[in-house]
This record gives C-alpha cells, sequence and structure tokens, in this order.
C-alpha cells in the first residue's frame, strides 16, 4: 500500500490537483491480500496526506493457471490448484495473484 500511496502523491503532483479522490485497484482472486488489512493500512498511510479520505474501489481479477502435465489451461476451482483434466498438482500461475493501480481519480479546486 506504500507504493500504492506513493504513486498516488506522485500523480497528485504531477497534475497540480489538490486531493486524491479515489482509486481503482486490482487484486488477483488467488493473491494473499486482505480487503480490510489493506483499507485499514491504507487509512493509516493516508492520513494527513493529499489522499486521506480517497476511496477505494477493488476489481477482482480472475485466476487462470496451465498445467505443467498436460498443458491445459483452466480456473482453480476455490484458488486449490489441481489439474481437472489429468489430475496434476503442477501449474504456472498465468494470472490472478496481481495487485496494481488501474485508475487514479482526483480533485481539483
Amino acid at each position: 500500500m506504500q507504493s500504492v500511496l506513493d504513486q498516488s502523491l506522485r500523480r497528485v503532483r504531477e497534475k497540480r490537483a489538490a486531493r486524491v479522490k479515489s482509486l481503482h485497484l486490482v487484486m488477483g482472486e488467488i493473491s494473499e491480500l486482505n480487503h480490510a488489512s489493506l483499507l485499514e493500512y491504507w487509512h493509516r498511510l493516508a492520513k494527513g496526506t493529499p489522499a486521506e479520505g480517497a476511496q477505494l474501489h477493488f476489481r477482482l481479477a480472475v485466476a487462470e493457471v496451465q498445467c505443467m502435465a498436460c498443458f491445459r489451461k483452466y480456473h482453480p476451482a476455490n484458488g486449490i490448484i489441481h489439474c481437472p483434466y489429468c489430475g496434476s498438482f503442477g501449474a504456472k500461475i498465468l494470472s490472478g495473484e496481481e495487485f496494481r493501480v488501474e485508475e487514479i481519480e482526483l480533485e481539483y479546486d
């Protein structure tokens, strides 16, 4: 969240904005991040900055993995990486672990 705040404050300076209105974040469905913890940490970090009071909006990125035995792609059911085609547990994660800023909305005075 510190890098999200840094990116937001840099955008405020670059665009000569008054404050951050909202942030749109992408979070992978099999990432180990927790919404509540992220929100709590954000509020502590942003306090006293132009990002204080900004609303956070999360978009879930669907997970996709590729089996390393049969090479078929699939969606891991309940976050469990177990190939429904061949039964293998070995897979390459193609998406679903990411966490990134998608959009920063600013306010101007």
